[in-house]
């Protein structure tokens, strides 16, 4: 039995971070406080990258 990996859960991690600032994000913006928006935006795409790469299969070569 294969033991689960700290890479998909440190992915899984970053995804829900991401989304929690996306939706920061959007809340900001339609308050119209637009640097907090970017801001959050801004941190909600790098763990949204660093979700995706965490949670992508690895090559085994």
């Amino acid at each position: 039995m294969r033991v689960p990996s700290q890479r998909r859960a440190l992915g899984a991690l970053f995804l829900v971070l991401a989304l929690g600032f996306g939706a920061i994000a959007v809340t900001a913006l339609l308050a119209g406080q637009w640097v907090i928006g970017a801001a959050a935006a801004g941190l909600a795409g790098w763990l949204g990258t660093l979700a995706a790469s965490s949670l992508r299969p690895r090559r085994r070569d």
